[in-house]
């Protein structure tokens, strides 16, 4: 019984997911159905936190809008996500950034940028 739930798990896989972390700056483009139309809708802010394996993998997004915080939840592998882009990539020390919820302003949007090492 378990094989076949793998199996029927592996076929809804996503496989071309972008690589992001906890931190990471994300655009992420939403299919929205209005009536018989279909668009896609962009939501832009900070990766808060991750959760989940394989087909019930989460993420959550954290923006600041007309100065009130707004989150929100997308699962990985659904196929209302059309696509996520990393705009800046953020350097963290912890895997939920749950203390941006306390901040104010633009310190609610602070999250160091991860430097570039240069090899020699």
């Amino acid at each position: 019984m378990n094989q076949i739930i793998q199996k029927i798990e592996q076929e809804q896989l996503k496989k071309d997911v972008a690589k992001f972390n906890v931190g990471d700056s994300v655009r992420v483009h939403t299919v929205v159905k209005e009536g018989d139309k279909e668009r896609v809708q962009i939501f832009s802010g900070i990766v808060i936190g991750r959760k989940g394996t394989s087909l019930n993998a989460s993420f959550t997004v954290r923006r600041i809008s007309y100065g009130e915080g707004v989150e929100r939840v997308f699962p990985l592998h659904s196929p209302r996500v059309a696509k996520i882009e990393v705009e800046t990539a953020g350097s963290v020390r912890r895997a939920k950034l749950n203390y941006l919820r306390t901040r104010k302003g633009k310190q609610a949007m602070a999250v160091r940028e991860k430097a570039l090492t240069a090899k020699a």
